[in-house]
């Protein structure tokens, strides 16, 4: 078989520091309640099992570009999150050694329509549509790593204004915990990208704001809501 029968979709890329190459992103998973604060926020128990949801992998906004306000919500909310950028694939992995398959880190934003989101969990439907949509991850420039994964400040702030300010360190899963979990859902290959989950502080965003986040030793993002 050669060529294709329609035009071939680009493929999504986010850039490396210090890299002429960037990264092809090949799917995007998220954790949700990873805080302990945040899972009070939202409900829930302390170490619960991890909750995975997933978006497309072109759902992600590069630096340097702003991100449309969703349709068929009035309720946006903002979460910002440690990501973690795969490197080498794997299925079952160990937690001892699931930092090895990580190729680097950024800083991301997990764009939520909340509204969406709780009419689905009252009806215990699943979250794509609150999760999943367009340009709903945001994204800064993937910071290459290695050793211990990142365990400082974690901010975000709207218009100026701190709303969210904890520590990556709080994380009730820890990167190794997550990767090796993942791994026994799905089989991990280079190109994934994980977001990590978000400290407490979630809130409304309206068109016109400037989004600011940033994680300590990592790197920063700022976005506009357009």
């Amino acid at each position: 078989m050669t060529g294709y029968v329609i035009p071939a979709p680009p493929l999504p890329v986010v850039p490396v520091e210090g890299e002429a190459a960037g990264f092809p992103v090949r799917r995007i998973i998220c954790v949700g309640r990873n805080y302990t604060a945040h899972r009070i926020e939202m409900g829930g128990d302390d170490r619960d099992p991890p909750i995975f949801f997933t978006k497309p992998g072109d759902a992600v906004v590069p630096p340097g570009r702003d991100a449309a306000y969703p349709p068929r919500t009035n309720d946006l909310h903002h979460e910002i999150e440690l990501v973690v950028a795969i490197g080498t694939g794997g299925k079952d992995i160990p937690v001892g050694s699931a930092l090895s398959h990580v190729y680097g880190y950024a800083v991301g934003v997990d764009l939520t329509r909340r509204d969406l989101q709780n009419a689905s969990k009252d009806k215990g439907y699943p979250w794509d549509t609150a999760k999943g949509f367009d340009e709903s991850a945001p994204i800064s420039a993937i910071r290459r790593w290695s050793g211990q994964e990142p365990l400082g400040r974690i901010s975000l702030s709207v218009n100026g204004t701190v709303k969210q300010d904890g520590k990556v360190a709080d994380m009730i899963w820890t990167v190794a915990e997550i990767i090796s979990e993942a791994s026994q859902l799905w089989t991990l290959a280079p190109g994934d990208l994980i977001y990590t989950g978000t400290p407490e502080g979630v809130g409304p965003l309206v068109c016109g704001d400037v989004v600011e986040g940033e994680v300590e030793g990592v790197g920063a993002l700022t976005f506009k809501i357009v």
